[in-house]
């Protein structure tokens, strides 16, 4: 971990996302920050949703990151933070990336870590660039559920066919679980290499890295988002870029991230 990554650890607070978020309008972002907390009232989820979570069941936090690139030239982002997030588990889990994929662990695209076809976690970007002559400030919010899948797929029973898997069946034995601090730090370790690696180089480098934990390649999928017909196609997988390739019939039409849901076709 690079010294400069502040740590934030609180009891509880409405959303951490927010909370930096704040500060970055508020200019007052310096260095990297990573918040942490133990519970959080108002999680947010992608599109607006909210992210709920069992605070004992789940880790929830947000890293503040400077970007030398202007937001134009982020794209693939959430991607890249899906395999550091996957290294920072292998890490602290004492595990190889292999032996992760093994046992079902993927990304889907743009923003999701499943587990064996079960949502596992999610990620959710926000932030800008204030001027053109200031760094770009991120803010990387981060959910991952622990244990008790059924409980938390329990409480989301209002979202029809959302599966949920939790780390702990990753693990075997369950008492190979790491504690809530070292899997966090290890995962905000993780982030800090990957995100200065993306700043230097963009998203190229991890492009064949990504394509390996894809889980939905050469799979029919629909793509909806607000306000938009939904799209049908077989997914290709990434360009260098991170954009999604859709195949439809002769043509290949590459998807950017933004407010967009993807699914495999009934």
């Amino acid at each position: 971990m690079t010294a400069n990554c502040i740590l934030e650890r609180v009891a509880e607070t409405r959303s951490t996302n927010d909370d930096l978020l704040e500060r970055w309008r508020a200019g007052q972002l310096i260095d990297p920050i990573a918040r942490i907390a133990h519970k959080q009232t108002a999680g947010k989820g992608r599109a607006g949703r909210t992210w709920l979570a069992n605070s004992e069941d789940s880790i929830c936090f947000s890293l503040a990151f400077p970007f030398k690139r202007s937001p134009a030239e982020l794209t693939g982002l959430s991607l890249l933070v899906g395999l550091a997030v996957i290294s920072g588990i292998a890490q602290a889990c004492g595990l190889d990336e292999e032996v992760l994929h093994q046992r079902g662990m993927r990304l889907k695209w743009p923003n999701d870590l499943l587990l064996n076809g079960s949502k596992l976690g999610g990620i959710l970007i926000e932030g800008g660039q204030a001027k053109s002559s200031e760094p770009t400030w991120m803010i990387i919010g981060i959910g991952i559920n622990l244990r008790n899948a059924n409980a938390i797929e329990a409480s989301l029973s209002n979202l029809t066919g959302l599966k949920i898997a939790s780390l702990d069946q990753v693990l075997q034995p369950p008492s190979k679980f790491p504690d809530m601090e070292y899997l966090w730090l290890k995962i905000v370790s993780a982030l800090e290499h990957h995100l200065n690696e993306f700043d230097r180089h963009g998203f190229d480098l991890f492009e064949a890295q990504w394509t390996k934990w894809d889980a939905y390649k050469d799979q029919a999928v629909c793509i909806s988002g607000t306000g938009q017909d939904p799209l049908y196609g077989v997914a290709k997988g990434i360009d260098h870029t991170g954009a999604l390739l859709l195949q439809q019939e002769n043509t290949t039409i590459a998807i950017h991230a933004g407010d967009v849901s993807l699914r495999v076709q009934s």
